[in-house]
């Protein structure tokens, strides 16, 4: 695993946006672990977010394409943070552009914040965590409603490795198979399983036999084929 897979693992439990106990999903699902990018708080944690963003997006996309796209809410900071992580690292002046709730009717009307999309333009789409696959479907409608655009794929920050809503593929292939381009993760829970597994951290032990028999058992139930 590289480096900045394992840094990035001990960042999410630094910033308490990866949990582990009970929780239920967007989807529904009761999960024994938790993944919430909202308590990504200060500038110092969007910055090294933003890096760690950016060096996913080089290594599955590179840094040939002019739009990164974050659906509201969530992802307007991402996709602010890591424009700007491609700027100082990767020397690339990528738009960053986001979607409203509501369409404003005054002043800088419209759906979009940040920069337009125009016709040819590549995008790629950032999200925090893709559990079933639902907002991609809210999300690529108002990108392609914008113009003739080449949606070259989507980030997000972890692979909860599990089934989308219709297959037994995970929601991250199933959104490959559905629309056509490309899915990436910074981590996948794997990875944070091999990682963390009875080994210390900061002097404790993050996932015990207990909780890994709990997460087994929620793949079992809810696992991916891939």
């Amino acid at each position: 695993m590289e480096q900045y897979k394992k840094e990035f693992i001990e960042f999410m439990i630094d910033c308490e946006v990866l949990k582990f106990g009970d929780f239920v999903t967007k989807s529904g699902r009761k999960t024994p672990f938790f993944v919430n990018t909202g308590f990504y708080r200060t500038g110092t944690q969007l910055r090294r977010l933003g890096e760690y963003y950016a060096k996913a997006i080089q290594s599955a996309f590179g840094m040939d394409f002019d739009v990164l796209f974050g659906p509201a809410y969530k992802g307007i900071p991402l996709t602010v943070a890591t424009t700007m992580a491609i700027s100082e690292f990767y020397d690339a002046d990528i738009r960053y552009c986001s979607n409203r709730k509501e369409v404003k009717d005054h002043g800088d009307k419209g759906i979009l914040l940040g920069s337009p999309i125009k016709d040819n333009d590549k995008v790629v789409i950032i999200e925090d965590v893709t559990t079933a696959g639902t907002s991609i479907e809210e999300t690529l409608p108002i990108i392609k409603a914008q113009g003739d655009v080449d949606v070259l794929g989507l980030v997000v920050s972890v692979d909860r490795m599990e089934r989308g809503k219709d297959t037994t593929h995970s929601a991250l292939k199933e959104i490959e198979r559905k629309y056509g381009f490309k899915t990436t993760a910074i981590v996948t829970m794997a990875d944070v399983v091999e990682h963390l597994y009875n080994k210390p951290y900061k002097g404790r032990i993050v996932i015990d036999d207990t909780l890994k028999a709990a997460i087994d058992a929620y793949y079992e139930q809810y696992g991916a084929e891939e």
